[in-house]
């Protein structure tokens, strides 16, 4: 008897502690495209370069108490890509790669933790440095058998009824006489271009997407600018951050569920320009001290978690010698797609018959800091210099997943990450382990190795969400 009474207690009092447990009210889920282990360290200890020392300088997110590594194999390949890879981080399920929202059958939808919140009262969020039809963000609100269904899938974002959603725009927001932007109008959404417009349309919408700026879209729709060739009025990752749960936070719901991912850091993996992937995971890093301001203000109802869907590049920190030279990178001041821009305008200015090795070595060193601040090879040179002819006499670009490059522009790049003693295996995915980082409400779930698939069932366990 004695003892069934202690047992009667202690069960009683492990029920009492588990209602009385914090849940996650506000729930941040940062995802890095591409962002492997060595691309947060290689960002780490870049920016402990800057700072003329050996060893790293803390970004704010690797510095949080949880962490894991995580696999990301996807259900038909031991290399995923985005659209199986989100689907693993929305929904807790393996599929097929360039599935999205579906099961390897490309039939049977599964649930997101996005629309599981949604469905019990949360407001939600989906963002991107993307366009919001992308494989990442659809993910999150859409279910087809192939990520290049980009009119499907803006037709399933309309029907979400999420609250909040930002990125460069549609991919392909005409098909069969369907206008996209028409029918977000009919569907609720109101559409901002850029901060000023958001500011002025937020109070009276039931639901907003916040576009870049109609001048920026012109420019490019697919995404908006890196880091480094952004300009004064761009669009970011921390202002979509702040406006983001500015407009979540006035929903009076039951609280938010607010995805935003880094889309850019595996283009620049893809194009193998490494300074342009180390600037965008600072440039995420920007926004995850918005969510951490947040949670200083709500620390026992927080939760953020910041992970990614795969490795891209197989991106190694040295090639040889015992030496690692990456604050050379802090002298390129232009990824190398928008150097190949200005060298292609160079050429159109003058004539290409007119441009001479000094006209490109001048831009060279303005691009990539050559000769000023970054001493070159004999060889090194010369490789440039063949490529500057090869180029002037109208070569091939070199393609990579996202951008092109000149030949001029790719030999730089390449020249750049050799200076920095920065390796890369391919311009495409691998199985590296990703690593997963946490604060706040239910964060203690991650810890050691775990599948990628946990990473959302986590997190609805601490939103008390029953997530299967």
């Amino acid at each position: 008897m004695r003892k069934r009474f202690f047992l009667f207690v202690a069960v009683v009092a492990a029920f009492v502690m588990a209602a009385a447990a914090p849940k996650a009210k506000y729930v941040f889920f940062f995802i890095g495209d591409g962002m492997g282990v060595n691309q947060v360290n290689g960002t780490e200890t870049y920016l402990g370069a800057l700072k003329g020392r050996i060893g790293i300088e803390p970004l704010c997110f690797p510095s949080f108490p949880n962490s894991a590594f995580v696999n990301t194999q996807s259900a038909t390949n031991g290399v995923t890509d985005s659209a199986a890879g989100g689907t693993a981080l929305a929904t807790g399920n393996k599929t097929k790669n360039g599935a999205l929202g579906v099961l390897k059958d490309l039939t049977t939808r599964v649930k997101s933790i996005a629309e599981e919140a949604r469905d019990e009262g949360y407001a939600v969020g989906i963002s991107t440095t993307v366009s919001v039809d992308h494989a990442t963000p659809g993910a999150f609100y859409a279910h087809v058998k192939n990520r290049n269904m980009y009119h499907e899938i803006g037709l399933q974002l309309i029907d979400s009824k999420f609250d909040f959603f930002a990125g460069s725009e549609f991919l392909q927001p005409n098909k069969n006489g369907e206008d996209l932007y028409e029918l977000c109008r009919k569907g609720g959404y109101t559409i901002a271009r850029g901060l000023k417009d958001f500011e002025a349309k937020k109070a009276g919408a039931d639901r907003i997407i916040l576009f870049q700026t109609p001048e920026a879209a012109r420019i490019n729709t697919s995404c908006l600018p890196y880091k480094l060739d952004r300009k004064a009025d761009d669009l970011t990752l921390r202002q979509i951050a702040e406006s983001g749960i500015d407009y979540l936070m006035n929903r009076h719901k039951k609280g938010f569920f607010f995805m935003l991912e880094g889309g850019k850091i595996d283009w620049g993996c893809h194009s193998n320009d490494a300074a342009a992937a180390f600037n965008e995971i600072i440039d995420m890093d920007a926004a995850v001290k918005v969510a951490y301001e947040f949670y200083k203000k709500h620390p026992k109802e927080t939760l953020i978690v910041i992970s990614a869907d795969h490795e891209t590049g197989g991106l190694a920190l040295g090639r040889g010698p015992y030496e690692l030279h990456l604050d050379r990178l802090q002298y390129q001041r232009n990824t190398a797609a928008i150097f190949s821009v200005r060298a292609d305008s160079l050429f159109k200015s003058k004539g290409a018959d007119n441009v001479t090795w000094d006209d490109m070595k001048a831009l060279l060193t303005d691009g990539f800091g050559f000769w000023s601040h970054v001493n070159i090879s004999a060889d090194q040179e010369n490789r440039l210099k063949a490529s500057f002819e090869a180029t002037k006499a109208g070569a091939a670009r070199q393609k990579n997943e996202y951008d092109s490059t000149n030949g001029i522009s790719t030999t730089a790049k390449k020249v750049m990450d050799e200076c920095a003693l920065v390796g890369w295996q391919s311009g495409g995915h691998s199985d590296g382990y990703v690593p997963v980082f946490a604060i706040g409400a239910g964060a203690e779930q991650y810890h050691g190795r775990i599948d990628n698939t946990l990473i959302p069932k986590y997190m609805a366990k601490a939103m008390g969400i029953n997530f299967k």
